[in-house]
């Protein structure tokens, strides 16, 4: 991460576990039918719910991921859909080192609850305090980009974005920055050169 130097040791521990998680959560078209959202057969996916729903995959990425959130000096963290859910419960499951505070996490809705308590965003985030969007993955941005807008239409204040993976070749990153966030992934894809790690975030 930028924000602080990793020892080598350190920083081939955390390219270790993006590959590992790479490989966990590939689904190639040869193990069974994929297809993209419009319903044309495609020939790889990532599934970050299969590692991520795994005991000991979901303790270690949570210990990782809270480290990188609490460098940034916040406490708070959000996810919308079913690939960020498990993420935020993993960071809110680390222990906090000694004398911090706990995190707060809280899940964004696609449209306000319309009866109960009326809520967009469910937990015990505050307003108070600036949030933290995580995700498993950022492709285009459309995804994260709606549910920035979401927390902010809610009166929340989004500082940044911390993914799983980030595919290099979509304009994701790019486009949320526009928006005067910060974008940290534990690891970058690029197309052509398959899986690595990039020295400014890991």
């Amino acid at each position: 991460m930028a924000e602080r130097t990793l020892s080598p040791s350190a920083y081939a521990d955390l390219v270790d576990l993006g590959r590992r998680l790479y490989a966990r959560a590939l689904v190639r078209r040869e193990q069974e039918p994929i297809t993209d959202p419009r319903g044309q057969p495609i020939g790889w996916l990532l599934d970050t719910r299969i590692p991520m729903l795994e005991g000991d995959t979901f303790r270690e990425v949570g210990r990782v991921l809270a480290e990188r959130v609490r460098a940034r000096g916040v406490r708070q963290v959000a996810g919308f859909g079913f690939g960020a859910y498990a993420l935020v419960c993993a960071i809110l499951s680390a222990p906090p080192p000694p004398g911090a505070p706990e995190l707060r996490g809280g899940f964004i809705r696609e449209q306000r609850k319309p009866y109960g308590r009326h809520r967009l965003v469910e937990g015990p985030l505050s307003r108070e305090e600036p949030v933290v969007l995580v995700d498993d993955i950022l492709n285009s941005g459309r995804s994260a980009a709606r549910a920035v807008a979401l927390l902010r239409s809610d009166g929340f204040e989004v500082c940044g974005v911390l993914t799983l993976f980030n595919f290099t070749w979509s304009s994701g990153r790019s486009r949320l920055e526009a928006e005067g966030l910060w974008v940290d992934s534990l690891l970058d894809l690029n197309l052509r050169d398959g899986p690595r790690s990039a020295s400014d975030s890991l």
